[in-house]
């Protein structure tokens, strides 16, 4: 009987409430509890509430009383009052008469999973229907349409062969059909209502150019000691072209970069996004279009937020992803200099996405970059200082993204750190160097080759610490073996296609090449001589090989090393 209280608090919602003196919190007032073993109640009391034997039959008919004689009795009970309890039905009722009604009228519902999963939620008796609204509506831009429907009311939006807003919406009530027709005409004066009020503020945003809002920018505060979202504008604008140019943008791609970050905030000030937040950027882009901004500022104010969630699309124009990283960099650096750095599952500012957001955008489009570079630019213009120990924590940070995105597409963890551990600050070059590892570490051959290349580092590692280290260069002079003089040919060999901006596939190469050399130099020659001259000489054979890993990967935390 302690139990069962205990599994129920252990239940979180994001937002809770308190409705009587048991101090108990939960996203509803718990009414009822049935708790049975076969015929037996299990007795226990949960928030003033008692245990029984007695259920709730829909809302909509008055949720009359349902006596349950046995466990085996409830899923009959609910199916006897068509209620759907299994969510996953109730989804593919919603979705299947979606699919009907909107073919109905000629149209498509826009995929929506995440609508679908809140929706089956909300009902437990799915019914769908079909609503209309005015036509005239359909000369607002048809992203302000769908959010209306989408994320205040709810709604599926209905879609025509030509992907264009049909003026269908779907809801789905909790309930049967009947009083359907009145459920219907009330959704549609909600709606109704909704659109006059977008209507009337795309009117009031449109009366003025999109530059004319800045001004108010100075209204928003992005942080507090980081000011407004105008001074966060302003260092857009001061960064973007430093960003741009490490992006190898041409000379008029930088003038579109240059006024899209003038202009790509000033949308958070209209009327429209003040409304419907979700719109920023949707509404940038438009204003942008009708005050007569290129069509290359218009889409780089968008693109700068994409991608916005998990899946969204990506930036495509080099201008949207310049703007776009400094935007990410600028927040990241300043918010971890005042010390709002994430903690546990605590990220008011999105930090996360925002880190996650640089290394999906560059490395989609495998853009080169110095993440060390790039933040010491967005610091030098903060408001606040930005101390050397910041700027690795957020460089750390940025990289510690990769590491989750590189773990969830299925590398090994072996893989991913000797990939980072080098290659971390480019985080595109990061991602094709672990891409070529993991390839490597599959080889039937790859225990051998990584066996040859770790005994040279294992030697060095331990001579170093017996006090014995190599000389600077190796001096052929010196050699006495026929081995070292074939192991150093096949170094030569492979230092003229193996360099530190290498691809990982060349060390790869270069290591196949060496891995019988390095064997029979180890059968045939005693490195740790007691000759000084020769010892040394051939460890700095051995760092020779060592080094050719330099710049590429750090082979030790592989796994077998």
């Amino acid at each position: 009987t302690g139990l069962l209280p205990r599994l129920i608090a252990s239940l979180k919602f994001e937002l809770s409430m308190r409705w009587n003196g048991s101090g108990v919190a939960f996203s509803r007032p718990i009414r009822w509890l049935v708790a049975l073993y076969g015929r037996e109640v299990i007795p226990f009391t949960y928030a003033g509430v008692s245990s029984g034997r007695e259920t709730r039959g829909p809302r909509p008919k008055g949720s009359p009383a349902i006596r349950l004689e046995q466990a085996a009795d409830y899923f009959p009970a609910m199916r006897q009052a068509r209620i759907v309890v299994s969510v996953e039905e109730r989804r593919a009722r919603i979705r299947k008469d979606l699919e009907r009604l909107a073919a109905e009228v000629g149209g498509t519902v826009l995929e929506d999973p995440e609508l679908l999963a809140e929706v089956g939620n909300l009902v437990e008796t799915p019914t769908v229907l079909r609503g209309r609204f005015d036509e005239e509506a359909l000369r607002l831009p048809h992203e302000v349409l769908i959010t209306v429907m989408r994320k205040h009311q709810r709604y599926f939006p209905v879609v025509g062969p030509d992907g264009r807003l049909l003026p269908y919406f779907l809801a789905v009530r909790n309930g049967g059909r009947r009083g359907l027709e009145i459920v219907r005409q009330g959704n549609e004066a909600v709606l109704r209502a909704r659109f006059a009020d977008a209507a009337y503020f795309y009117e009031h945003d449109t009366r003025q150019p999109l530059e004319a809002f800045l001004p108010r920018l100075t209204t928003l505060t992005f942080q507090e000691q980081l000011g407004s979202m105008l001074d966060k504008t302003r260092r857009l604008e001061a960064v973007a072209p430093t960003i741009g140019a490490m992006l190898g943008l041409n000379e008029e791609e930088m003038r579109t970069l240059a006024r899209a970050a003038h202009l790509c905030k000033a949308d958070l000030a209209t009327q429209m996004v003040i409304e419907f937040t979700e719109l920023q950027g949707v509404m940038g882009r438009e204003y942008a279009r009708r005050c007569g901004e290129p069509e290359a500022v218009a889409v780089a104010i968008f693109e700068h937020y994409l991608p916005r969630f998990a899946g969204d699309a990506l930036p495509q124009t080099r201008p949207g992803i310049a703007l776009g990283i400094t935007d990410r960099l600028d927040s990241l650096v300043g918010l971890f200099a005042v010390g709002l750095a994430p903690t546990g599952s605590a990220d008011p500012y999105g930090l996360r996405r925002a880190a996650s957001g640089v290394i999906q955008i560059l490395t989609a489009h495998r853009l080169r970059f110095s993440l060390s570079k790039a933040l010491a630019a967005a610091a030098a213009i903060q408001p606040v200082s930005v101390s050397s120990d910041v700027l690795e924590e957020v460089r750390s940070f940025v990289i510690g993204r990769q590491r989750v995105a590189l773990q969830e597409a299925g590398y090994r963890y072996d893989v991913i750190e000797a990939a980072l551990a080098v290659r971390g600050d480019d985080p595109a070059w990061a991602a094709e160097t672990a891409a070529g590892l993991q390839r490597a570490v599959q080889r039937p051959d790859w225990s051998r080759l990584l066996a040859s290349y770790s005994r040279c580092v294992r030697i060095l590692r331990k001579a170093e610490s017996e006090g014995s280290r190599p000389f600077p260069e190796v001096d052929p002079a010196s050699f006495q073996e026929e081995a070292e003089r074939r192991l150093w040919e096949a170094v030569q060999t492979a230092r003229s296609r193996v360099r530190p901006d290498s691809p990982v596939e060349d060390l790869i190469i270069g290591l196949e090449d060496l891995a019988p050399v390095i064997d029979r130099f180890f059968e045939e020659v005693l490195v740790m001589h007691e000759e000084e001259t020769l010892r040394r000489n051939r460890l700095a054979l051995l760092q020779a090989v060592a080094d050719l890993a330099y710049g590429i990967a750090d082979l030790s935390r592989l796994e077998g090393f």
